[in-house]
């Protein structure tokens, strides 16, 4: 437990499942209204009410399926990036890409008017923004997607990422793509932003894990 909590990632997960244990206790005493307490909705935060669910979205998760892929994938990414960035600048970007998935999604839905009442939760938006910023400081980082598909780093998250647009049009989950290509476009920005303000330091780490 000392070792977990010794990091942020570790902190993080303890966090997001000490809120799906906490959300389903409270679920079960007052019933789905806590959705409107915990989770994004951008009816309600358009209309100024709520606006700290575009943080506490981001530790809540719809079912145990989704907080354990969430999780395990924050375990890997996290972890590699926390130890790539230093724990500070990691922290800090973990929470602006969260932010920044559930903006875009608040602001696509205002202008399209789709999925305005529609809640949206979970870590997906800021893992998404980690896997941005791999995809372009370690762009050639061999991954296996789904554990066994051999990528390098940067097709893997567009391979992701249309992977999940497909399923939720073809076979209607509610997947929050909106919210997942805002934490992307995050990552992205930030490691050019990287890239830019330490061209040498990135330079070296792209070829170090291009090997």
């Amino acid at each position: 437990m000392r070792k977990i909590l010794s990091t942020y990632t570790g902190i993080i997960i303890i966090a997001n499942i000490a809120m799906f244990i906490l959300s389903l206790i409270l679920i079960n005493i007052y019933g789905e209204v806590v959705y409107d307490y915990l989770a994004l909705q951008p009816a309600m935060f358009l209309s100024g009410k709520n606006l700290w669910t575009l943080i506490t979205s981001m530790f809540m998760h719809a079912n145990l399926t989704h907080l354990f892929v969430n999780m395990l994938s924050l375990f890997f990414i996290g972890s590699f990036v926390e130890k790539l960035i230093g724990k500070k600048r990691f922290i800090i970007f973990y929470f602006a890409a969260g932010i920044a998935a559930g903006l875009l999604f608040i602001l696509i839905s205002a202008l399209t008017g789709i999925d305005v009442n529609t809640f949206a939760v979970g870590a997906s938006g800021a893992i998404f923004g980690l896997g941005g910023l791999l995809a372009v400081l370690t762009p050639k980082l061999p991954v296996l997607v789904f554990f066994i598909i051999p990528m390098p780093m940067w097709l893997a998250m567009i391979f992701l990422l249309g992977i999940l647009w497909l399923l939720s049009f073809a076979i209607g989950l509610p997947i929050g793509n909106i919210a997942h290509l805002g934490g992307l476009l995050a990552g992205i920005g930030y490691g050019f932003y990287l890239k830019y303000k330490y061209p040498r330091k990135t330079a070296m780490i792209s070829k170090y894990f291009s090997r």
